[in-house]
């Protein structure tokens, strides 16, 4: 999580951004600026950008990779603002921003999570070594729960979910995401999938997203059991899960 909070609240404190701040939307050298264009991540044929794709900056170190598998799942925000960008270059350009907050400001070695999901619903790989961790069933070991990184893999989802409904496309891949770890880590959903704060003085990942942990339980447990999950991923006519009681838009 992105926050402005101090570091007994939150392990990845970082200043509070208002949306001049945040350099996203802007093409990086040689992208082209995207219209919303992008593949759909599903378990079944994941698709993960990597950092290559996404034009990360070197580590300072290459991370740790133990040949354990996390038995935790931690859901995150980025307390950033809520962009109605969904676009590769938009997501590209978080996944700098995030890495250049933990590396800068906080002083990291790379970005903490190991896994992005922009609003969008573009999935890319966050810290050094990750994607290829994942698959060898090993957890590249990040910073992002204080005290419990080497235990637990975390999900960065971009945006602020104190007040804010979940867009239909970040929930998506979030879902399906899960589903794609669970599987790969041999996880039960009901266990598994946490929020930052229910291990750390947060309030990661937002109030709302916190309240829909216990939906997207069942929802990757459904999809794990082979069954639609349609009842857990409904969404209204503005894309927006429909939660109690209704909350806004996208912004």
């Amino acid at each position: 999580m992105l926050s402005a909070a101090p570091p007994v609240q939150n392990e990845a404190m970082a200043a509070d951004l208002s949306a001049g701040d945040t350099g996203l939307g802007r093409a990086g050298p040689g992208e082209r600026p995207e219209t919303g264009e992008h593949v759909l991540f599903t378990a079944d044929a994941p698709r993960i950008y990597t950092r290559e794709q996404w034009k990360a900056r070197s580590p300072r170190r290459a991370a740790k990779v133990i040949g354990r598998r996390p038995d935790h799942i931690v859901v995150h925000h980025t307390a950033t603002p809520n962009s109605k960008d969904a676009s590769r270059a938009h997501a590209f350009a978080l996944s700098r921003l995030i890495q250049d907050i933990h590396m800068d400001r906080n002083r990291w070695d790379d970005a903490g999570q190991q896994l992005t999901i922009s609003r969008g619903g573009i999935v890319m790989e966050g810290r050094n070594r990750s994607l290829k961790a994942i698959r060898n069933g090993g957890l590249a070991i990040g910073a992002q729960v204080l005290h419990h990184n080497e235990h637990t893999i975390g999900i960065e989802n971009e945006g602020t979910y104190m007040k804010k409904a979940v867009p239909r496309r970040l929930w998506g891949s979030l879902v399906e995401v899960c589903v794609w770890l669970c599987r790969a880590y041999d996880l039960e959903p009901s266990k598994a999938i946490v929020g930052h704060r229910d291990y750390n003085r947060t309030a990661c990942p937002g109030d709302v997203l916190y309240a829909r942990l216990p939906a997207l339980r069942r929802a990757v447990a459904k999809r794990l059991d082979g069954a639609s999950g349609q009842s857990d991923n409904a969404t209204g006519d503005d894309g927006i899960l429909p939660i109690l009681p209704p909350l806004d838009d996208l912004t």
